[in-house]
């Protein structure tokens, strides 16, 4: 037998879903479409197809926050590499890495880079990535966890011999969660950081209505395709027959608790077969199916939610027009 290439010794990948992860599709599935108002969690977007339509959302002119925390850490990458010490950066709903570089670059431009951990739902996506990344970055491992952030933060492994690490959750992932699992999850995360570590948080901030709702109503019609996405790989892990062509994509800024909500509204009547589930699920026209909150948010609120959660804020980094922001927690 060939002794494995550089590429093959470098990368690590541990799976966790399989059949799990498809009880967990259909636990989510028959809780949500029997509650008297449907919904959907928005982790179940991310199959292959929905990475990319996600990818392809972050290059839209009207998708403000990709640009505006890329802005921040090609201004700031540096301070916070050094403000941290890390050599080692774990990445939570790491996708295909594409902002993940410039913390890279950052990190091995330092001389501090030794390995990266991505965590994420998508197995190719992480098993791609990961092999690009240890082709550009000489001597990098990574170590790939395949999970969901519900099940599974516990198989992140610890760190490589002591080292220092940033465990980073970007993108404004954290807004997904209303505000009681907003801070369980903090508090899960919390508990991956050692003395010496810390949480870089990315947060979309609360600005004209208008502005957050473009974003997420793009003329193109991608984030619509995105939404309905969702319909799609319940039609196919879950034996189900949506008509994507029967649901409108909806997505509002709800001023009292300040998130946008994405939502799929039937055009017409429907009765829909979940066939794994043996499930009837009738919608009528007009009806509507949750399937996304993202919160924004304020300093004050990024600060209360660390505090909850045993950790303390230890850097606050923004773009110039304070669409978006970074901020560094350790432990309290």
């Amino acid at each position: 037998m060939a002794p494995p290439s550089t590429a093959d010794a470098a990368v690590m990948i541990d799976s966790h879903l399989d059949e799990a992860h498809e009880r967990g599709l259909a636990d989510d599935v028959l809780d949500g479409l029997t509650r008297p108002f449907k919904e959907l969690p928005p982790k179940h977007f991310y199959d292959e197809r929905g990475c990319e339509l996600f990818d392809a959302i972050c290059e839209l002119p009207e998708y403000y926050p990709t640009r505006a925390e890329r802005s921040i850490l090609e201004s700031d990458a540096e301070a916070i590499v050094a403000a941290t010490g890390a050599t080692e950066l774990v990445e939570l709903g790491s996708g295909t890495a594409a902002k993940t570089r410039v913390l890279l670059d950052a990190m091995s431009d330092a001389s501090r880079l030794r390995r990266y951990v991505p965590f994420d739902v998508a197995e190719s996506v992480v098993r791609s990535s990961a092999e690009q990344l240890v082709a550009e970055y000489p001597g990098l491992r990574v170590h790939g966890v395949v999970g969901d952030f519900e099940r599974h933060l516990d198989r992140i492994p610890g760190p490589d011999g002591g080292q220092r690490r940033i465990v980073a959750l970007l993108g404004g992932t954290i807004g997904n969660f209303p505000p009681g699992s907003r801070r369980r999850l903090l508090r899960r995360i919390a508990a991956l950081l050692g003395p010496g570590d810390h949480l870089l948080l990315g947060t979309d901030l609360v600005k004209e209505p208008a502005v957050i709702e473009a974003a997420y109503d793009d003329a193109a019609g991608v984030t619509a395709e995105f939404n309905r996405n969702v319909l799609r790989v319940v039609n196919r892990e879950l034996e189900a027959d949506f008509p994507l062509d029967g649901f409108a994509h909806v997505a509002f800024f709800d001023r009292r608790n300040e998130w946008i909500e994405m939502r799929l509204r039937a055009l017409r009547p429907c009765s829909v077969m979940v066939g794994a589930l043996g499930l009837r699920v009738e919608l009528a026209a007009g009806e509507e199916i949750r399937t996304e909150i993202s919160a924004k948010f304020t300093r004050t609120r990024v600060e209360q939610d660390f505090a909850a959660a045993g950790l303390r804020l230890a850097g606050w980094h923004t773009d110039g027009d304070e669409r978006f922001a970074l901020s560094l927690a350790a432990p309290a």
